[in-house]
């Protein structure tokens, strides 16, 4: 918990982004009708049949400090998913950056060894050099900041019926737009202090 924080304490530098990122699902549900609109003394209805249609993974990324923020939809959510992933954050959103900080959770696809899975050894260990990787413990997700925004998201876009993959990538990518336009940033005041005091009994006593 406190490499998290310490790490969510550092000035911001352009060559050592620190960016959380996290995942999430979202059921794809298709309307078996067309909506009824708003009309006068009547609400917009709809009905309560629907037909499911698979789930979607959706994988997010935000820079914090920039408000800068990343959103891709996924049919899958395997290694070689988060492994091109991360191929995308080094080459083409951050090429610039001699090493990207990344917080993220301990789920089993998050590792090296999912980049050396899915590319040559050369690649690999290229991509690997430039992470600088910090995990959040075990039951402390919360942590990430990237839940922060993924609870914006589907709060803000996906809280309602949507029925396709590409529906949803636009939907989303409409978001990401108009979020990264305001420059929408994160106010972190957690603190290492405030970990010692208010969760003392996590600590081991000595």
């Amino acid at each position: 918990m406190e490499d998290v924080l310490a790490v969510y304490a550092r000035p911001f530098a352009e060559r050592l982004p620190v960016v959380c990122m996290d995942e999430t699902n979202k059921q794809l549900i298709q309307e078996v009708r067309e909506k009824l609109p708003v009309e006068p003394g009547q609400p917009e209805r709809w009905e309560h049949e629907y037909v499911r249609c698979g789930v979607a993974q959706v994988f997010l990324e935000v820079e914090p400090l920039t408000g800068r923020r990343h959103v891709e939809v996924r049919e899958r959510r395997t290694r070689r998913d988060w492994a091109l992933w991360i191929q995308g954050m080094l080459r083409t959103r951050y090429p610039q950056a001699e090493r990207v900080v990344l917080i993220l959770d301990n789920l089993n696809t998050h590792g090296i060894e999912s980049l050396y899975e899915t590319f040559a050894p050369q690649e690999a260990r290229s991509l690997a050099e430039r992470l600088e990787i910090h995990y959040t413990p075990k039951h402390g997700s919360w942590l990430n900041m990237a839940e922060i925004e993924l609870s914006a998201l589907c709060g803000q876009c996906l809280n309602r019926r949507i029925g396709d993959l590409n529906t949803m990538r636009r939907e989303i990518a409409a978001w990401e737009q108009e979020r990264n336009n305001r420059q929408a940033k994160i106010d972190w005041h957690f603190t290492t202090h405030d970990a010692r005091t208010k969760l003392k009994r996590l600590y081991p006593n000595l």
